[in-house]
This record gives structure tokens, sequence and C-alpha cells, in this order.
């Protein structure tokens, strides 16, 4: 009975000293407010946690036009989800985070990537740069496409993992590890002219501000709509 309650105790422990930090950076962020996601929904969801992260660099970074989970209409009557965006006066930054650990393996050409695992174990997931290619279309047409040419597509992926083998060649595409996404997209906004007025940069975050904080029915719905796609 000592020892479990030991064990109890170390857990606790171990688990607090963990999400004190965390629950400091939460607190801090504007994360909580843009997202609508709460404390441990978004540290005990790797895909929240991960998204958390990106947003809390991009914050680092002296950035405020910062979305995230914009839901937009597709031209075939469903939804897409953008997991994070970012207006800034040189144009739109499109971010898609993978959270992921292993080694990454994947070609821009091919529909699926792999992520190998220790052990063996392999798992396939949707090319993220397809992916996210969907995602800068629907928010071009939703924009009217009047900035077409201002979009840029960044992949991000979890510094636990390793990019194995990961090619692509498209303009304004960029797959990155979190580690290193301040140095890739501070470069990238110092070295780029401002395209978008601060009366454009204000209209499109309204814009898009307005398509944020789903309610319960859309995010249902949109899942369903992705397996309805998985299970074709």
């Amino acid at each position: 009975m000592d020892l479990l309650l030991y064990i109890i105790i170390i857990t606790f422990v171990f688990v607090g000293l963990r999400l004190i930090p965390a629950r400091i950076k939460y607190n801090k962020s504007q994360y909580q407010h843009i997202s609508g996601n709460k404390f441990f929904k978004t540290v005990f969801d790797k895909g929240n946690y991960g998204e958390f992260l990106t947003f809390c660099m991009l914050e680092k970074l002296g950035e405020s036009n910062i979305l995230t989970n914009i839901y937009l209409p597709k031209k075939d009557g469903t939804t897409t989800e953008v997991d994070l965006l970012l207006v800034n006066a040189t144009g739109i930054y499109v971010f898609e985070s993978k959270n992921y650990s292993g080694w990454i393996f994947g070609n821009e050409k091919n529909k699926m990537w792999t992520q190998s695992l220790k052990g063996g174990k392999k798992n396939k997931f949707f090319n993220p740069i397809w992916q996210n290619k969907g995602h800068v279309s629907a928010l071009d047409e939703y924009l009217d496409k009047q900035y077409t040419d201002y979009f840029y597509s960044y992949i991000i992926f979890s510094q636990r993992c390793e990019l194995k083998k990961v090619s692509y060649s498209s303009p304004n595409v960029y797959v990155i590890k979190r580690n290193a996404l301040m140095r890739v997209l501070k470069k990238h906004i110092a070295a780029s002219p401002n395209n978008l007025s601060p009366e454009e940069v204000r209209d499109i975050y309204s814009k898009l501000k307005s398509r944020t904080l789903a309610d319960e029915d859309t995010k249902k719905r949109h899942i369903e709509e992705i397996e309805a796609k998985h299970n074709k």
C-alpha cells in the first residue's frame, strides 16, 4: 500500500511539474481567446498542443494577427479547416501543424507520406503539402481571389521527428520542424516587400476571424465529412 501511495504521489508531482510551465505559457498567450480551446483540451490533445506551441512562436515574433481553426466553405458544399494563419503586411501565412514523432518520409508528388516509428511501425498520412494547398485554395476563394500571389504555405512538424527524406519544389511552400520556424519565418518576412496595406491586413483578418470559434455542430459535420471522404 505504501508503495502504491508513493507511486501515486510521484506521478502527481511529475505531471504537476510538466503542467505548471505549460499553464503559465497558456495564460500569457492569446491562444485561449483566439482558439476557444481550454487548457486541458490544449495540453492533452497532441494536435492542439502542437498548434498552441506554433501559435506561441508567432507571438514571440511580435505578430498579433493570428487566427486558428478557421472553417471555410468549399465548392462541393463541404468545409475545410485551416489550423493556423498569420496575416502580415508581406502576405498571408498558412500553417498546417503536424505534431508527429519518428522519421518522416514524403514527396510532394505522392498522395501519402510515411511516419516510421521505433519497432518498425509505420503510419501513412495524407500529403500535408496537398492538404495545405486545399486550405490556401479555400482561403483564396473566400477572399475573392484578391490576394492569390501573397499566400505562403508552411508545414510545421514537431522537433521530436526527423524529416528523413522529404522533397518538394513548389514555390511559396516550406516544410520545416517547429524549432526552425522563428528563424525561417523571420528571415522570410524581412526579405519580403509589403504587399498588403494596413487596411487590407485589418480587412482580411476581420473576414477570416468571422469563420473561427465554430460551434459544435459545425465541427461535428466537418469530422463526418472527413470520415466519409476517407471511407470512399
